[in-house]
């Protein structure tokens, strides 16, 4: 990874269609299933560093469609490929016996910034100037 990787918060909503299961042979659990593995396959890309996740479904009912988002991760990854080829899960990861991918489901979107912090064309007051 780059000595200043990408700062990475992926947004992910719920749509309806999670919420009309079962449907078409798949349940509920199947798309937990697909949504663990698309976590474990993101985790597990060359180039990402997993910071976090953070999961709103308690104080959120129904499916999003933009912020607030249903559920976040952060992670620190090297390039915007990688960002793309996370996003890319959605599109690839497989949901129970059927032919439906994850993005029947559930949606992402990816922010991409940097840490915060002190920028390095600012200078900072010194003690002695204040």
């Amino acid at each position: 990874m780059s000595a200043q990787p990408l700062r990475v918060l992926y947004c992910i909503g719920i749509n309806q269609n999670f919420f009309d299961l079962p449907s078409d042979g798949i349940g509920v659990g199947d798309v937990w299933q697909a949504f663990v593995s698309m976590m474990d396959q993101l985790k597990a890309l060359p180039g990402v560093t997993f910071i976090g996740d953070l999961d709103d479904d308690a104080h959120m009912v129904g499916p999003s469609d933009g912020w607030p988002w249903t559920c976040y991760i952060l992670a620190d990854v090297d390039t915007q490929e990688t960002v793309k080829a996370a996003c890319n899960l959605f599109r690839t990861t497989p949901v129970g016996e059927s032919e439906a991918k994850l993005w029947k489901f559930a949606k992402i979107e990816a922010r991409i910034g940097r840490a915060l912090t002190v920028r390095e064309d600012v200078t900072l007051p010194t003690e002695n100037s204040r």
